[in-house]
């Protein structure tokens, strides 16, 4: 397949209540020169059959592939083997994005672009954020995602195909929370720079039967991710990322995790058996920042069931 600019990456697993809208929002692009990639990740509903029709019926380049259920983070590295487009996007199946998401993505000269979402969860709508910045280098955004200074999902990133297979990143199929903001941060660090859309071209939907919903204490998970991710980052000399990492962005997922759990009213014995399972209060203690957050913790950690009794009366308000 000649001139193909971008590829778009879309897992599916039992799919078909959403792929079908998904497919006709990436179908309706206002940009020429794409092909999409979807792999079927052994759906036992009518996925694959919608996936053949909406796409048999485009004049969209697009292949579909079929495997035994491996999992998300599998579905998306042989989409990444099999593409052939200069650079990549990733969907998510129950996601869709506007007709000009590749438009604003794609400039033909930077690493990397971003553009900007919305969560959407029943009726409850996120506000996009705005970067006054129309270009940044990646050193920059990695160090805003590690002081969590504005959300970020990896999706919102188009990435230069080479830069990935270059340096052979993938996700992780270890994890199922987590893996996609490791790929997003590994792949950052081998950029120069990102062009920034404050354009909102992507729908993130939350539904009750994602598997952030149904993952329960694997949330947990993200703590050894972004272990492994200073690691990763130190053996590039990078010492500043690893040590953001171990005093800010560790303790942050744990505090930030646990107040889900809390929020869901899982039982507090629980959840504190399971933090001191993974040495989560240790790792807790070691954040450095500001003054009000690490107030916080140390109240936390001072009596973990007073301040669990005072959370749930006012409703995370402390």
């Amino acid at each position: 397949m000649d001139n193909i600019k971008v590829s778009i990456i879309v897992p599916v697993y039992n799919g078909a209540k959403y792929i079908g809208g998904t497919l006709d929002s990436i179908i309706n692009q206002d940009f020429n020169g794409f092909e999409v990639i979807v792999i079927d990740d052994g759906s036992t509903d009518n996925s694959l059959e919608i996936i053949e029709e909406r796409l048999s019926k485009s004049a969209i380049a697009h292949e579909i592939i079929h495997q035994e259920n491996s999992g998300v983070s599998s579905a998306r590295n042989l989409g990444i083997e099999k593409a052939q487009g200069e650079y990549l996007v990733f969907v998510d199946s129950d996601d869709y994005i506007t007709g000009n998401h590749l438009s604003e993505l794609y400039n033909g000269e930077t690493d990397f672009s971003l553009i900007q979402f919305i969560k959407k969860e029943g009726k409850k709508v996120s506000t996009p954020h705005h970067i006054s910045k129309r270009l940044m280098q990646c050193d920059e955004l990695i160090e805003m995602e590690l002081n969590m200074q504005m959300p970020f999902n990896f999706w919102q990133l188009m990435y230069k195909a080479s830069i990935i297979n270059d340096n052979d990143i993938r996700f992780n199929p270890d994890y199922i929370y987590g893996e996609d903001i490791e790929f997003a941060l590994k792949a950052l660090s081998f950029g120069n720079e990102v062009a920034i859309s404050n354009e909102v071209t992507y729908y993130y939907i939350q539904h009750d039967d994602s598997a952030i919903k149904t993952s329960e204490y694997r949330r947990f998970e993200v703590v050894e991710i972004f272990e492994n991710l200073a690691e990763f980052y130190k053996n590039q000399g990078r010492d500043d990322f690893a040590d953001l990492i171990i005093t800010s962005r560790i303790p942050k997922a744990i505090f930030g995790n646990m107040n889900y759990f809390f929020y869901n009213d899982y039982d507090f014995d629980e959840v504190m058996a399971k933090m001191q399972e993974l040495d989560l209060l240790t790792k807790l203690s070691k954040y450095e920042g500001d003054s009000k957050f690490k107030y916080k913790i140390k109240t936390f950690l001072l009596n973990p069931k007073i301040y669990y009794k005072t959370w749930k009366k006012f409703k995370n308000s402390i």
